[in-house]
């Protein structure tokens, strides 16, 4: 994908690989980044540190995403490439989280991606393009991490 001239939002975006990907997207041309992140201090930080504009976002409920992407839609009158990057490590074995853990992990690495896909898609629909870009761990093809 050519990012000259695009706009970028990327969850999980205070560190590793959303800041990597912000870092890169930046030299290829981008128009501007918006970084979201749960943690609000760090994001800022981060978003000051690379000239993007940031956001505190807890992209498990899709109320917040929608808002991040009105925000942006708002001040950059698009978004052309929606990065799902926001992900937690799970706690203990498979067998041993309790399904309150689960829960989370669901709504962090299932349900938000279609929140965003359901936030983004209809403005990318109407401007002809766009593209969705989900991460995922080598970590979710294990059943257990030992």
């Amino acid at each position: 994908m050519d990012l000259l001239d695009k706009v970028v939002v990327i969850t999980g975006g205070s560190g590793g690989i959303g800041k990597a990907m912000a870092q890169a997207f930046l030299r290829e041309g981008a128009k501007a980044i918006v970084l979201a992140d749960l943690n609000a201090e760090a994001v800022e930080s981060t978003a000051t540190e690379l000239g993007c504009d940031g956001m505190a976002c807890d992209v498990t409920r899709e109320e917040q995403i929608q808002a991040l992407v009105d925000a942006t839609i708002a001040k950059h009158g698009r978004i052309d490439l929606f990065c799902s990057n926001a992900g937690a490590g799970g706690q203990g074995l498979l067998t041993d989280a309790p399904n309150e853990i689960w829960q989370i992990q669901w709504d962090l690495h299932v349900m938000s991606h279609l929140y965003a896909a359901r936030a983004v898609l209809p403005g990318m629909i109407e401007q002809g393009g766009g593209y969705l870009l989900n991460t995922a761990s080598a970590a979710g093809l294990l059943a257990a991490l030992a």
